[in-house]
């Protein structure tokens, strides 16, 4: 039997691969974005963050002791997150886009579908699901951040990390990230948290693509 990190990246392989080859992904790693699809980007981005820490602390509150490595896990987690959407809004304001206006702006259908579903599944599905969001984010972040975060820079022209710095930073923080990632992940033995972990994977990546293709 494959360790569950292995399995898991099996099993979600081809969603992973239909955000990598989407057009819009591929153009935006490749070229960077215009100023204005940048920003709406970064807004999008925002609230996915914003509600990063909540839905952890939802499934922590929820995580069973047969489970309880998860739980600590995400305490320790939640920690090294948090404040980091004030890195968002920091970059937003070095593209001027004012902080009320970047916490006034509404979400796209896109951004609620991935933050509801993944509020339901920490309270609904299994509280382990919120690894399958943590999964997907520190993929997107490690793998493909670096490359974005250069194209973004050289295509806007920005000075150093202004503009990029969420963007930037996780695109290393996660690579560390990834590592205690993967072994609790391999601390999960039954079927129905493996289930649960799986889809939440596979819906995590399919409405970040739909985000990213929106903007």
């Amino acid at each position: 039997m494959l360790p569950f990190f292995l399995d898991l990246v099996t099993r979600t392989d081809e969603a992973r691969r239909e955000f990598e080859t989407h057009p819009v992904v591929l153009d935006a790693v490749a070229n960077g974005m215009s100023i204005e699809r940048y920003r709406r980007l970064l807004l999008e981005l925002y609230h996915v963050v914003w509600h990063f820490n909540p839905v952890c602390a939802a499934a922590a509150s929820r995580v069973p002791d047969s489970h309880k490595s998860v739980r600590y896990f995400l305490y320790e987690h939640m920690h090294e997150e948090s404040g980091h959407e004030e890195w968002v809004l920091n970059d937003l304001e070095a593209i001027d886009v004012a902080n009320p206006a970047a916490r006034a702006h509404s979400p796209s259908p896109d951004t609620l579908a991935l933050t509801g579903y993944n509020y339901w599944a920490a309270d609904r599905r299994h509280p382990c699901s919120v690894l399958g969001m943590m999964y997907t984010l520190e993929v997107l972040a490690s793998v493909y951040g670096g490359t974005f975060a250069s194209a973004v820079r050289e295509s806007l022209l920005l000075d150093g990390e202004r503009g990029i710095s969420f963007i930037g930073s996780h695109a290393s923080l996660d690579a560390e990230h990834m590592v205690a990632l993967r072994e609790v992940l391999n601390t999960i033995t039954d079927d129905e948290a493996k289930d649960a972990i799986a889809e939440s994977t596979l819906l995590n990546f399919h409405h970040i693509t739909r985000v990213f293709s929106a903007v």
